[in-house]
């Protein structure tokens, strides 16, 4: 089954992590009397800390009623790569902070561009650090550099800045168990336009709280696009490499 670059694109948006480790369930309640500064701080705790990470990554992609399901091998280092390799190097694709590449044995086609085409995708201007944050399960935006208000509810904390922006509105929803984001949701009403990621359940990994599954929604008018992500057999830390060339002959793909 031929592999869209769609999908090898939008499996880069979301990279997370699942290995031998403690569940986190949702038994926390929202504090009424938390401030925003200190539910921001609280936060700020949650950040992961490593080097490299590796593991086995299934993607399910849902578009106008067809679904398909594809496994492929995801490295990371952070701050530098996002790397997955499908079977037999059929499909590779790396991401930098520079640019956003790959390449299709199966067509003999390349891309090999900036961040428009991922921003275009899911209708949000992208760079390295935003995509990062998706993968680590945190907020695409610094939120100690916004000026945020803070909500609760139905047991979660909801945070917005206070000042919604022109072009879109954003949301974060906050698990009051160990205030990870538990969902991220970014509108553009002018051009129909929402993209919502879900973080579905966490893994405790070495003391460190990361996302176990992640459900993406793209929505643009009527168009909408499902990513379910699900990450297994990772290890943290190991020293990696990230190989990729482009073969010679490739056509190469322009959107």
């Amino acid at each position: 089954m031929k592999i869209r670059p769609l999908i090898i694109l939008a499996s880069l948006l979301v990279l997370v992590f699942n290995c031998k480790s403690a569940k986190v369930f949702n038994t926390g309640e929202a504090d009424f009397n938390l401030t925003t500064k200190q539910l921001i701080k609280e936060n700020g705790k949650q950040l992961p800390y490593f080097k490299t990470l590796q593991s086995k990554l299934k993607i399910t992609f849902t578009q106008k009623g067809n679904t398909q399901a594809h496994s492929v091998n995801f490295r990371m280092k952070k701050d530098e790569f996002l790397w997955i390799n499908a079977t037999f190097s059929v499909i590779r694709a790396i991401v930098t902070p520079e640019k956003v590449s790959f390449y299709n044995k199966l067509d003999n086609t390349f891309f090999d561009g900036d961040y428009k085409y991922l921003s275009d995708l899911l209708g949000t201007e992208l760079d390295f650090q935003k995509v990062q944050n998706l993968l680590i399960g945190e907020a695409i935006f610094n939120l100690k550099e916004g000026d945020y208000k803070a909500t609760v509810d139905e047991g979660t904390y909801i945070l917005q800045p206070k000042k919604q922006r022109d072009l879109f509105e954003i949301f974060f929803l906050l698990d009051p168990s160990h205030f990870k984001v538990k969902s991220q949701q970014i509108t553009q009403p002018n051009k129909q336009r929402h993209l919502q990621i879900d973080y579905m359940s966490h893994h405790i990994i070495n003391k460190q709280i990361l996302p176990e599954n992640i459900k993406i929604i793209a929505v643009e008018a009527y168009d909408e696009v499902i990513l379910n992500l699900e990450f297994k057999n990772v290890s943290l830390n190991e020293e990696l490499r990230f190989p990729f060339k482009i073969p010679s002959g490739f056509k190469e793909i322009t959107f």
